[in-house]
């Protein structure tokens, strides 16, 4: 049965972020993951976390504003910069016990695309350096064009190259079946060719970004072939509710999501 956790950017969003741990815990939820989480102290964060027993996964790198706030790891000029703000992700993920950094890349048009996959790959591998010694985990993801026109990033087979030039084990892919689905189809498959180089799993519906419950993709069977190829990780929801947040979880009761009894 596969261990799903609450992205707390994307679910229960009626509430403050500070307040979305208490009401993932109040869900069910055992795990949460963040996105730019910067605004709040990480003692405030941490204390959150650890109130309700909740695990904490993985955080982005900070966002910029403009064209910048789909990052920059991957934006030649920019190394300076990419440092500065995976610096700043390391120093938080560290201090309240998560466990992994999406470092995202930004948008690259098609003619800098050469050069931009010789500073990802270069940045990574310093990036990698520096979190080797805390047991963080760097996650790069396929982010299909239509939701982020020129991100550098676009299919799974590119991101295992990437990996494979930048030689660092804690280097991961990280496999969010919505953006998979609309790029290249072919989910189980895909992953089970990729499953040494999977880091994290994310899920939404295809093409709403609704619950997993509606659209394109059968979850259900994604969930048994996870569970038939050994899959051990987490599986984030990542999708935008159609309503309060609580409302639309009935679909992750048999996998273990069950308010918990005051």
């Amino acid at each position: 049965m596969p261990r799903i956790a609450a992205n707390v950017a994307y679910l229960f969003t009626e509430r403050p972020l500070i307040e979305r741990f208490a009401a993932a815990a109040a869900a069910g939820f055992k795990a949460v993951e963040l996105q730019f989480p910067y605004d709040h102290a990480p003692s405030a964060i941490k204390a959150e976390l650890a109130k309700h027993g909740l695990t904490q996964l993985g955080v982005n790198t900070p966002a910029g504003s403009g064209k910048d706030v789909s990052g920059v790891a991957a934006i030649p000029g920019q190394e300076r910069e990419f440092e500065a703000r995976f610096k700043q992700a390391l120093e938080y993920i560290v201090a309240i016990g998560g466990s992994a950094i999406h470092c995202m890349t930004g948008p690259v048009p098609p003619n800098d695309r050469p050069a931009a996959e010789k500073v990802f790959v270069a940045n990574l591998t310093r990036a990698a350096d520096l979190a080797q010694p805390h047991g963080i985990t760097l996650l790069i993801e396929p982010i299909n064009q239509r939701d982020r026109p020129d991100y550098f990033l676009n299919r799974v087979e590119h991101a295992a190259d990437i990996i494979a030039k930048a030689g660092r084990p804690n280097v991961k892919i990280q496999y969010d079946f919505y953006h998979v689905q609309i790029v290249s189809g072919d989910l189980i498959k895909r992953f089970e060719k990729h499953q040494p180089l999977v880091g994290h799993v994310q899920i939404a519906a295809v093409p709403s970004r609704h619950e997993p419950d509606e659209g394109e993709i059968n979850y259900p069977e994604v969930f048994k072939a996870l569970d038939r190829l050994g899959w051990a990780g987490w599986v984030a929801c990542e999708y935008r509710p159609r309503a309060r947040t609580e409302d639309g979880l009935s679909w992750a009761r048999p996998y273990g999501v069950t308010p918990r009894k005051l």
